[in-house]
């Protein structure tokens, strides 16, 4: 299993912190001594995560905001270096999916999904990126096997991952010769507050579902913030350009 090198003196900002992937992160860089700004919509949630954040010893900012919107995400970035003086590592959690007949998903729906999932990453990228290279620091983007393999129903979620994918490998080109990295996760489907709230469309084929559900089972969001983590530390310093999966099999064939 991945290590994280000692994150002390370090700060990271995770979004999605609330929950699922984005709160398992943010834990996970505090016990490896980071400190974190921890961004969500949800917060409530963000003050329960920071509860145990605090409780490790790390400085920790809650910063609640709608990442749909741009100058959340710039605003996002400088909080964090205002109250850190740094940024270390920036780890793109949040997203959303709705599930859906294509030729019935509604605008606002579908505006929302890459507003969160592609937009967001690239205006915190954009935004953290001058800071991240003074500090040598390191991207962490969270795909999903949904960017190799085509699910039905989620036409908009596929997208966006996809395009988040290529996104991340662009980016590590672009800076190849300055002192920062750009990787990303692709998980398969995990037992979260997103996975729990998902609406099957009525009428829905379950044998497509079933196609990109798994035949091992679900992924462990410890097992995929482990990765996140060390991506985002000096111990993932080899790593650049790299989209690792995390599927139990789903993109094997």
């Amino acid at each position: 299993m991945p290590t994280a090198s000692d994150m002390k003196g370090k700060a990271a900002l995770v979004t999605g912190a609330a929950s699922g992937l984005g709160h398992a992160t943010a834990l996970k860089l505090a016990q490896a001594g980071a400190d974190v700004c921890i961004v969500d919509v949800n917060a409530a949630g963000l003050e329960e995560t920071a509860k145990q954040l605090r409780a490790l010893g790390v400085r920790v900012l809650v910063h609640a905001t709608d990442l749909a919107v741009r100058d959340n995400c710039l605003a996002a970035v400088a909080v964090a270096v205002k109250e850190f003086g740094r940024l270390d590592a920036l780890c793109n959690v949040a997203g959303i999916i709705v599930f859906c007949n294509a030729h019935e998903m509604r605008a606002v729906d579908y505006e929302k999904t890459i507003a969160v999932n592609l937009n967001a990453p690239f205006y915190l990228m954009q935004a953290a990126i001058p800071h991240l290279l003074k500090a040598q620091g390191a991207v962490v983007n969270i795909t999903s096997s949904a960017a190799f393999v085509g699910e039905a129903y989620a036409v908009a979620y596929c997208a966006t991952k996809a395009a988040l994918t290529q996104m991340t490998k662009a980016l590590a080109m672009e800076y190849m010769h300055k002192p920062i990295r750009f990787n990303a996760v692709a998980p398969g489907g995990m037992m979260t507050n997103i996975a729990a709230t998902i609406k099957i469309p009525e009428g829905a084929d379950m044998t497509l579902i079933k196609r990109f559900s798994g035949l091992r089972g679900t992924v462990e969001v410890d097992d995929v913030a482990d990765m996140v983590v060390f991506l985002a530390s000096p111990a993932g310093r080899s790593y650049h350009g790299a989209c690792i999966a995390i599927d139990r099999g789903i993109t094997a064939g």
